[in-house]
């Protein structure tokens, strides 16, 4: 059984969406990190990053101890090879997906993430910070783009990769970068959202999700928090 740690923002989004598309067991422990549930001991003892999502999987493949896996493109990539779908078997195929796996991970999360927080979050506007990073989503949907060229996904077949993407592309209107100059980007959300897994996966702790930006405690528990812990 996988227990999956998770609360709806981007990255939980992104293995909600697999386990589902999986069709796994799994149970789903909600870690509302808007209360500041990610810093609490027991979940640091799963997670030291004090992130979501994490995983606890009960039947490992080598029949031994649980194991815990923490960081969203671990986690991905774990259960793929695990359960042998969603990732090529073919070895350049394989090492392609996982080069746009990582260019996820490193690259259009983390800044779409900051595009996020300066655009909508940050309590006095910054400028310099806005621009910086809506710049630098707009350079990576641009390399989004040109990669679905005569494309249906991003590695042809559906794939983890476009399960990761998918929902930090979901919150562009949060980083104040539209769609309307990446007319791939635009076709390929589409199928990608047309999925009925994908829907089941945003569906998960739905009713849960805060507006961060209406709330003070919420605000505090994300941004500041553990700092330097």
């Amino acid at each position: 059984m996988i227990h999956l740690h998770s609360w709806p923002a981007p990255n939980g989004h992104k293995v909600q969406i697999l386990v589902e598309e999986l069709g796994i067991p799994y149970t789903l422990v909600p870690i509302d990190i808007t209360k500041g549930e990610q810093h609490t001991p027991a979940y640091r003892a799963i997670n030291p990053n004090t992130r979501i999502p994490a995983i606890i999987d009960d039947e490992p493949l080598d029949g031994g101890e649980p194991i815990t896996i923490f960081e969203s493109g671990a986690v991905m990539l774990y259960l793929a090879e695990k359960t042998r779908r969603f990732i090529p078997a073919e070895p350049r195929r394989r090492i392609e997906m996982l080069q746009w796996l990582f260019w996820q991970v490193g690259g259009l999360g983390p800044m779409m993430g900051q595009a996020q927080h300066f655009f909508r979050y940050a309590p006095s506007p910054v400028p310099y910070a806005i621009e910086r990073y809506q710049k630098e989503t707009r350079r990576l949907l641009t390399v989004l783009d040109q990669r679905l060229a005569g494309r249906d996904y991003l590695c042809d077949d559906y794939s983890i990769t476009d399960m990761a993407c998918f929902p930090w592309v979901r919150i562009h209107k949060y980083t104040g970068v539209g769609l309307d100059d990446f007319a791939n980007v635009q076709a390929w959300y589409g199928r990608v959202r047309g999925r009925p897994a994908v829907g089941r996966g945003l569906d998960l702790l739905r009713e849960r999700w805060v507006d961060v930006t209406t709330s003070d405690e919420a605000k505090h528990n994300l941004f500041k928090a553990g700092d330097g812990a």
